[in-house]
């Protein structure tokens, strides 16, 4: 997929079956084939353990789906479970936010990328900052660092998950998004 200057994005919350069908098929090709966290199944879709409790943004040209990612302010958290008292590593009274199940379409990626991204961060602040969230947190794959320190997060703890799905722990605030939005939101290699 090209970008152009005229290339349609639209930015939403996920809210009907097609949609929903359309992340647990990204959720599969990331999470199982890309990133080997998951075991594959003859289904190829993969649905969140924390699903019914997720708020997802979704990044659409059309009815495709190009970007996703998850958020869920309900403890306990998935890195509650991987980090003892997470709360010690996070800025002192912050209502936190967890983001996950980042995932941008393969073929997508590049100049695209950068825009579905930077679209993805504007939602997050959009949803989290009136709900009074200041502060994000994620397990960004090791493969990607470079992208997310990029974007203002900064890694605490150590390494979660096994094998070739390793994560760093990170947050950021939610305010500090404004720098990200502010400038090329891909890093340069």
């Amino acid at each position: 997929m090209k970008a152009s200057s005229s290339f349609a994005l639209q930015y939403k919350l996920a809210e009907n079956a097609a949609e929903f069908e359309q992340i647990h098929l990204q959720n599969y090709a990331t999470f199982v084939e890309e990133i080997p966290q998951h075991e594959p199944s003859a289904s190829r879709r993969l649905v969140d353990k924390f699903h019914d409790q997720n708020t997802y943004v979704i990044c659409l040209s059309g009815t495709k789906l190009l970007g996703m990612l998850a958020l869920r302010g309900e403890r306990p958290f998935s890195l509650d479970q991987k980090i003892a008292d997470l709360d010690s590593y996070l800025p002192a009274g912050s209502k936190v936010l967890e983001i996950r199940l980042l995932a941008v379409k393969k073929e997508c990626r590049g100049m695209l990328g950068g825009r579905i991204l930077k679209g993805m961060l504007a939602m997050i602040k959009s949803y989290g900052v009136p709900r009074g969230y200041d502060v994000g947190i994620i397990s960004g794959t090791t493969r990607q660092l470079k992208l997310y320190r990029h974007l203002g997060f900064t890694p605490f703890g150590s390494l979660v998950g096994s094998g070739q799905a390793l994560y760093q722990p990170m947050y950021v605030t939610l305010l500090d998004f404004d720098q990200a939005l502010g400038r090329d939101i891909l890093p340069t290699v």
